[in-house]
């Protein structure tokens, strides 16, 4: 027996043995298969940062090439009248040696005295073209200023700029001796700025109009008779965003002798207005980039104009809104290790997009960094300087971005939506090849809307054809099933769906972005809805709902926020809702048999309310008629009369009164019936002659009543 059992333990030992050497086995070969797969992502990684490196160096190369071509010949040291010694030597140490056209153009004319409207590309160095000639003319001016003696005012339109001309302005700044900045821009207490200005001074302003001229406002102590200077950055945007009210008042406490600049990449005629009303026989100055086209019947070269950049390439995009977000997807992959802006046309388009093309797994190793003008101030500034010092990364945005900020290294410019105002679309593409260099930007554009590249032509806007990607991965089922496990996914994008509607009925180009036209049912395939939301423009305005799949497999109301203490927060608030929901009492009495439903209420037409209002007027009028020939009559007194009428206190009003009041002040109410009387559009002239003649008896007796209680 004893022998047996030894038998079978060591037959049950050795099969176990083996199968831990068959585990030993298997967990040796997925540990050598993973470290296979993970020297081949070593590799391939290496080879990407290789490829990125290389291309990066050669990029750096052709851009350092780029940057002396867009310079001209002229030295900041060779400008009249000359620049003195520490703005020259700031210069330098910033790297800027050469002049761009538009600072050989600006600098001596703002520093010989002269109002300048200056009109130029993005991406030109107009920052510098202004900043330069400010200092310089701050330089001559009171050397020791007193602490709250303004000398010199630069607004731009959003705090991004702002915040960027500051710390751009700041080597600038320090070369004037006794001179205090400071940046006025929302996002800050105001409470703060001003205490700061109260304490420490403040001779030169810098930020938006609205914050400004709210310090303006509440601080009386600013002096700002000695103003030396204004500049108005992004003039046309100041005043499309509506703070033409805001300059207007900060130029007129301004005194009128003064130098005055504005900039902008495109005029319009507002900034024309404003250049008659804030410049002084200005300078106008318009820089145009100038390419050579060979035309096709002479075969000879000529000069066209453009407002972009000359290192820019700008293409089109025609795609089905449905596939707009493969197309996306794809392209990201096609330009993987490049630094990347995309454009959206909301707040809440950027939120949605930021929150879902992450959890797309293709994506998991992008660097995407969302942007846009509802986040708090801090958050703003931590997301544009993260993608500032990023050398690939991508930034989602809306138009706070489009305008004036440097962002260094942008290598494509993505407008996922066209911009409401066309204007924007030069400066949104402005974000690269800045100075010279090299750049590239893509619009994704509905195939309704290709009439927008004509548009775009007319307007100097060199673009072309891109072809769509016809193997695109379909993101479209990912992004639902991320709305399908996280209920802040799905809200969000039915705020970006309603958000992207609403902002398209405001297209300034509503002839070519035709709202009515839209295909809803595509674009909320594109948004990767589960469920169409209920929508007046869907409702009242018959717009296509063709092309959308709604998905039934799963009741919208149960989806749970993957976060757990908004999902208890949520639970909670649908309780209370229920709990305070009011109990409808039930009806008294014995209960409608099913055999005698209750009758159905109709609502009257507007026709019927018309009528029963007219019966009721003609009814209240013949009752005054009748109760005034009883007064007449003497059947009833005056007291009353006026009881019955409403006109109590017609005596005492009358003595109280001038006696040469008029006859309205008399009759007040015969004048109010006849002025209702008149109103009625129902009644036909001949019952409009009866009423008339009836209060004209109406009017006779109060006249006679009125004599007599004169006597």
């Amino acid at each position: 027996m004893d022998q047996i059992l030894n038998k079978v333990g060591g037959y049950w030992l050795s099969k176990r043995a083996d199968k831990e050497i068959s585990s030993v086995g298997d967990d040796i070969n997925s540990l050598s298969s993973s470290i296979e797969e993970g020297t081949k992502w070593l590799v391939n990684k290496l080879k990407v940062d290789h490829r990125s490196q290389k291309r990066k160096c050669a990029m750096e190369v052709a851009d350092e090439e780029s940057t002396k071509r867009a310079l001209t010949s002229t030295r900041f040291s060779d400008l009249n009248p000359p620049l003195s010694e520490p703005v020259i030597k700031a210069l330098n140490c910033a790297g800027f040696e050469f002049c761009t056209p538009v600072q050989a153009a600006t600098i001596p004319l703002l520093c010989s005295h002269k109002d300048v409207a200056v009109d130029a590309a993005t991406g030109s160095g107009k920052t510098l073209a202004f900043v330069v000639p400010f200092v310089e003319i701050l330089r001559r001016s009171s050397s020791h200023p007193k602490p709250h003696q303004v000398l010199g005012i630069i607004i731009s339109p959003t705090r991004e700029l702002s915040s960027q001309i500051y710390h751009v302005a700041q080597p600038f700044f320090s070369t004037v001796t006794s001179v205090k900045s400071i940046l006025l821009v929302g996002g800050v207490d105001i409470k703060i700025d001003i205490k700061k200005i109260e304490e420490e001074g403040a001779n030169i302003l810098v930020g938006t109009p609205g914050k400004m001229h709210d310090t303006m406002e509440r601080l009386d102590n600013l002096d700002f008779r000695n103003l030396e200077v204004l500049i108005l950055d992004e003039a046309d945007r100041l005043l499309e965003m509506g703070f033409q009210k805001q300059i207007t008042s900060i130029i007129s406490r301004l005194p009128k002798l003064r130098r005055t600049g504005l900039f902008s990449a495109t005029q319009t005629e507002a900034v024309e207005e404003l250049s008659r009303a804030g410049l002084r026989n200005p300078v106008r100055i318009e820089v145009r980039t100038e390419i050579k086209q060979l035309t096709s019947q002479t075969s000879s070269e000529e000069l066209a104009s453009t407002k972009t950049p000359l290192g820019l390439q700008i293409e089109y995009l025609l795609c089905e809104a449905e596939k707009k977000p493969s197309q996306l997807v794809e392209f990201l992959l096609q330009n993987m290790p490049k630094k990347i802006i995309i454009y959206f046309m909301t707040c809440a388009c950027v939120d949605y997009w930021g929150r879902v093309l992450p959890q797309l797994s293709v994506l998991k190793s992008f660097s995407l960094i969302p942007l846009h003008g509802r986040m708090k101030q801090s958050a703003r500034e931590k997301a544009l300087s993260s993608f500032s010092v990023l050398s690939s990364g991508i930034l989602l945005c809306t138009d706070v971005a489009a305008r004036g900020l440097d962002i260094p290294g942008v290598d494509w410019i993505l407008q996922y939506d066209p911009p409401q105002d066309p204007n924007v679309f030069v400066h949104r593409v402005g974000r690269t090849a800045r100075i010279g260099r090299q750049g590239s930007a893509v619009v994704f554009l509905l195939p309704k809307e290709d009439t927008y590249v004509e548009f775009l032509k007319l307007r100097r806007v060199p673009i072309q054809e891109r072809k769509c990607f016809p193997d695109a991965l379909d993101v479209i089922s990912s992004i639902r099933s991320a709305a399908k496990e996280d209920r802040d996914v799905m809200e969000k994008g039915l705020k970006a769906f309603v958000s992207y509607i609403r902002a398209y009925k405001e297209h300034h180009c509503s002839y070519i972005f035709r709202w009515q036209e839209l295909e809803i049912g595509k674009l909320a395939m594109g948004y990767g809805l589960l469920q169409l939301p209920s929508m007046p423009e869907v409702k009242h305005y018959s717009l296509s709902v063709d092309g959308f799949v709604p998905v039934n497999d799963i009741n919208v109301s149960d989806i749970k926020y993957r976060d757990k203490a908004r999902e208890k927060q949520r639970r909670k608030a649908l309780q209370q809702k229920k709990e305070a929901a009011p109990q409808l009492p039930k009806p008294e009495g014995s209960k409608q048999s099913l055999d005698h439903p209750p009758a159905v209420i109709r609502k009257k037409t507007g026709r019927q309310r018309k009528a029963m209002r007219t019966k009721e007027d003609d009814e209240e009028f013949e009752r005054d008629y009748r109760l005034l020939k009883k007064l007449k009559k003497g059947v009833i007194g005056e007291s009353e009369y006026e009881k019955l009428t409403g006109f109590t206190g017609f005596e005492k009003e009358r003595e109280d009164g001038d006696e040469n009041d008029s006859e309205e002040a008399i009759f007040p109410v015969y004048k109010t019936k006849k002025q209702e009387f008149k109103s009625k559009g129902t009644l036909n002239r001949s019952r409009a002659k009866a009423k008339h003649s009836k209060y004209g008896s109406f009017k006779s007796s109060f006249m006679t009543k009125s004599r007599k209680n004169r006597k």
